[in-house]
């Protein structure tokens, strides 16, 4: 007998006949002998119109309101579920963040969580019955209602599978597992059987939209199994845990995000505390940044690049307004028109030149690089985001990724994906 927790995306329960889908398999773990936990999200895009209907009213909703009102989307999932399960003669029982014990943050619209308080959770199992966790949301310590921003129901998932000591997380998505690539983009990425929680974090961070970079934060903390897979098959998709004592691929994967800018400012007094005063203004709005670059000062002064998301942007205005100000700048530029692409492979520790055959295979295609980042298993380069799929596809085969299966819009149909091709990723 195995403790399972299953997480199902707005997808996989978008109407009611995937509803019944999703409950034929719980019931069949149950009626195998295992305790059952699912964790769930909004039905399809009913968060995106419950976030239209709050603007309709307020072009800024607070914070806590707007909560409040999210948090019903997996309400209605959860409670739906178990009726789905209990016309199959089976006890289900539905809860929401609070009522699962999930203690969170105050940090309204991307709290995060505090504990996992599962003793109720936990009796539930053992009288028999197939749990239903709200995805997405807790309640803080003050009893507010909170909700862990996009892609929460993943982390939901996962903190419960630690809090409860389960077997293994089941991530369930509209796709079959993590590739090497985004097959809408590479169509001939193949499908991993495994991946490390320090390369899977990497992609993830990357761009990768298949699991969330908290989910899988958490995952490695824990030691917490995530197997990804498709809610609409029953093959085996890709299992995420610690790496194999067993030399690793070279490069396990390739990524790509068109949602950042790069931001750029001029002439710099290069003085000592001037990049503090910068960067101390960004973070105390809550702004995140990722790549930075500072170039060689001349006469005096520098140019400081970064970038940050696209979404942060009209509040990354205000603060270098306010910078530019006070430090006597004289511009700064911002460029939405880039990409990040990212080669991660927990192989490349103990092979050299990678990133040297990356450059070269760029420069062989014309493509400019603007900006390099590196981590121990990872190297990122911004270039022109038109150039994004040129990219991809010419360092997958370069990197020796390509599969012999094409694949094709209708075999894989992701909504953040297709999502992402529309906004020209």
């Amino acid at each position: 007998m195995a403790l399972i927790v299953a997480k199902f995306g707005g997808t996989s329960l978008a109407n009611p006949k995937r509803i019944k889908d999703v409950a034929g398999r719980l019931v069949a773990y149950h009626r195998q002998g295992n305790q059952v936990v699912a964790v769930v999200s909004a039905m399809g895009k009913s968060t995106d119109d419950l976030l239209k209907l709050a603007r309709s009213l307020n072009e800024k909703p607070p914070a806590r309101e707007l909560d409040v009102l999210l948090s019903t989307g997996e309400q209605v999932s959860m409670s739906l579920l178990a009726m789905a399960i209990e016309a199959r003669g089976v006890r289900a029982v539905s809860m929401t963040g609070r009522q699962a014990g999930i203690v969170t943050t105050q940090a309204f619209n991307r709290a995060q969580i505090a504990e996992i308080k599962a003793d109720r959770l936990k009796r539930e199992l053992k009288n028999n019955r197939i749990v239903i966790v709200a995805g997405f949301q807790g309640e803080t310590k003050e009893g507010d209602i909170t909700t862990l921003g996009r892609g929460g129901s993943d982390t939901s998932a996962v903190a419960i599978a630690a809090g409860i000591q389960a077997d293994v997380c089941e991530i369930y998505t509209d796709v079959d597992g993590v590739y090497t690539a985004d097959p809408r983009m590479v169509p001939r990425a193949k499908k991993l059987d495994q991946i490390s929680f320090d390369e899977m974090l990497e992609l993830a961070a990357s761009g990768s939209g298949v699991l969330q970079m908290r989910s899988v934060e958490v995952a490695r903390n824990y030691g917490v199994a995530i197997h990804c897979r498709s809610a609409f098959t029953k093959t085996p998709g890709t299992l995420v845990k610690e790496a194999n004592t067993m030399e690793q691929a070279i490069i396990s994967g390739i990524a790509y995000d068109t949602s950042e800018a790069k931001v750029t400012i001029r002439d710099v007094p290069d003085q000592v505390g001037i990049a503090a005063s910068v960067f101390g203004a960004i973070a105390a709005k809550n702004i995140n940044v990722d790549m930075i670059v500072q170039n060689i000062s001349e006469n005096g002064a520098t140019d400081i690049s970064f970038t940050c998301p696209v979404s942060e942007l009209d509040r990354m205005r205000a603060v270098l307004d306010q910078q530019v100000r006070e430090l006597g700048v004289r511009e700064y530029l911002i460029d939405e028109s880039i990409a990040k692409i990212s080669l991660v492979g927990a192989g490349m520790k103990s092979h050299p030149g990678i990133a040297a055959k990356m450059f070269q295979v760029l420069a062989e295609n014309n493509i400019n690089i603007g900006m390099i980042s590196t981590s121990a298993i990872r190297v990122s380069v911004v270039i022109e985001g038109a150039k994004t799929q040129l990219a991809m596809t010419q360092l997958h085969t370069a990197f020796g990724l390509d599969s012999d299966q094409v694949f094709t819009e209708t075999q894989l149909t992701s909504e953040e994906l297709a999502a992402k091709a529309e906004k020209g990723r």
